[in-house]
């Protein structure tokens, strides 16, 4: 609600319980429609009726489009035979998007009662495809016939461009309806009153088709700058025009689900707060349930690499960071990715210069959180938190090198990943977006367990995964002498040393195994 709808809102709520009707005409009068739309969805049910019925007619229309469809509904509930006034008073578009989300009998009825003309153009918007340039077009705007004088075009503008969507753009036809041009009533304004229409005219426009879908309507007018765009059949016969305010709708729209999408959460349908909680669960249970599965597959590639950990637990300390850090690149990378695809400012085919684009920046990224596990790991040695006995603490700078190249390489993997999933997404004709953070990071999650023990064992397999290298017991002899045992790569005693010497070892060669004679 913005400040001036809070400011008067108390003012009006009151204003209703009293039953100062001609009061509440009277302060309705002077507010904003979008602002009156906030403060009758802040109202008790009740109140809201009664507040609309006292709109003026040309007001309720447009108040009424602010609001949304669920409470649309409920108004056209509780208004009965009072909507129809108010839903003739709305432009077409948005009268047929109403329309649209009534249930069938109420809305058989509206149409049934809207006058013939108020009918036709209703229905012909609401016979184009679900999300389409047809179903946002307004039949309301101002034609033009190119022999006609500028002073003929103004007189026609005056007569008529009261009950147009927009004046800002006004239309040139020919004799067969098709669209010729579009000019600006400036260069109209500007111009002698004898010269021609055709005169101004350079036929340079840009015109949608009704079958597009509503994005292009969004990519169009952003690239033309345009307030207005003309909409046009298969002939190039103008059927409407799409302003600017239905276009920054579905660009909302289309980021909403884009962002509840990269969060792993299917489309609402409504706004969240007024979303039952059966409806949220139903959209975010799906790919919870996915997701869960998928990072059983982290559980698994975890238990393959049981033994290495066994050895040197010190290991799994650092499996959070790892396998979140490579989470982490691959989803910055898809939301680049994907926003880019949405954006068109790259196509399928530039994949490989993304995927060159993505290999330098990771290496960077790479190499930065690589340098930083290295400080960490370094920096626990020399501080004596790793115990100087201790694997960990004695070939410290042999796991900060692990680590370093375990970060560099899971970084690059998940921007790679993060970037070219995306890309897939698009070529199958699925929808980028739903492949980003969560799906990008799990898969990511079970190749860096595996990139980061493969790294581990071929760094470390000479020292800390090295037979005999890690501690497994302690005992102290009858002289107080302390002693610990190593173990090889089975588990398996291997060497005794004093505690505290790691340098003095003796073989053991007495080993049995459990359960022997």
């Amino acid at each position: 609600m913005t400040p001036t709808a809070e400011l008067i809102q108390p003012e009006i709520a009151e204003l209703v319980r009293e039953g100062a009707y001609s009061e509440l005409r009277a302060a309705l009068s002077s507010v904003p429609p979008a602002d009156v739309a906030d403060i009758i969805v802040s109202l008790e049910p009740d109140q809201r009726a009664v507040c609309f019925r006292f709109l003026a007619r040309d007001d309720a229309g447009e108040v009424f489009a602010y609001l949304t469809p669920e409470l649309q509904n409920e108004l056209v509930t509780r208004l009965g035979d009072a909507a129809l006034r108010v839903v003739e008073g709305m432009d077409p578009d948005d009268r047929a998007r109403l329309i649209d989300e009534l249930p069938t009998d109420v809305a058989q009825r509206i149409v049934a009662s809207l006058s013939p003309e108020d009918r036709k153009a209703t229905q012909a918007i609401l016979g184009y495809p679900p999300k389409s340039v047809g179903r946002l077009m307004n039949p309301d705007y101002i034609r033009l016939r190119p022999e006609w004088t500028v002073a003929h075009a103004l007189e026609h503008i005056r007569r008529y461009g009261r009950d147009a969507e927009t004046i800002n753009v006004v239309y040139v036809i020919d004799d067969k309806g098709v669209l010729v041009d579009d000019l600006r009533i400036r260069q109209i304004f500007l111009a002698e009153p004898d010269q021609t229409v055709k005169s101004l005219m350079n036929a340079n426009f840009v015109a949608l088709r009704a079958d597009q879908p509503q994005e292009e309507a969004v990519r169009t007018m952003a690239r033309y700058d345009r307030t207005a765009l003309p909409v046009i059949d298969s002939r190039g016969v103008l059927l409407g025009i799409v302003t600017s305010d239905d276009v920054a709708d579905v660009a909302e729209a289309e980021a909403t689900e884009d962002i509840q999408k990269i969060g792993g959460v299917s489309a609402l349908d409504e706004p969240y707060i007024t979303a039952s909680t059966l409806s949220l669960v139903k959209k975010r249970a799906p790919w919870l349930a996915l997701l869960f599965m998928s990072e059983l597959l982290t559980t698994s590639a975890i238990g393959y690499f049981e033994d290495d950990i066994a050895k040197a637990a010190v290991l799994a300390t650092f499996i959070p960071g790892i396998i979140s850090s490579g989470g982490n690149a691959g989803s910055q990378a898809s939301t680049l990715v994907v926003r880019a695809l949405g954006l068109r400012e790259i196509v399928l085919g530039d994949w490989w210069r993304v995927l060159l684009r993505e290999l330098r920046v990771a290496a960077i990224l790479g190499a930065i959180v690589g340098v930083i596990g290295f400080a960490r790991v370094n920096l626990w040695g020399w501080l004596g938190i790793y115990k100087a006995d201790s694997p960990e603490g004695r070939f410290a700078m042999m796991l900060a090198v692990a680590i370093l190249c375990t970060l560099f390489f899971v970084v690059l993997w998940g921007s790679i990943m993060g970037a070219m999933l995306p890309m897939v997404m698009k070529r199958l004709r699925l929808d980028p977006a739903a492949s980003s953070t969560p799906f990008v990071a799990t898969l990511v999650d079970v190749t860096g367990i595996l990139i980061y023990f493969t790294c581990a064992t071929l760094i470390l397999k000479t020292t800390i995964l090295s037979e005999g290298s890690g501690p497994r017991h302690q005992f102290t002899t009858e002289s107080g002498q302390e002693y610990v045992i190593w173990a090889d790569s089975k588990g398996h005693p291997s060497t005794v040393s004093p505690k505290g010497d790691q340098g003095t070892k003796f073989e053991v060669d007495d080993y049995a195994a459990p359960k022997s004679p």
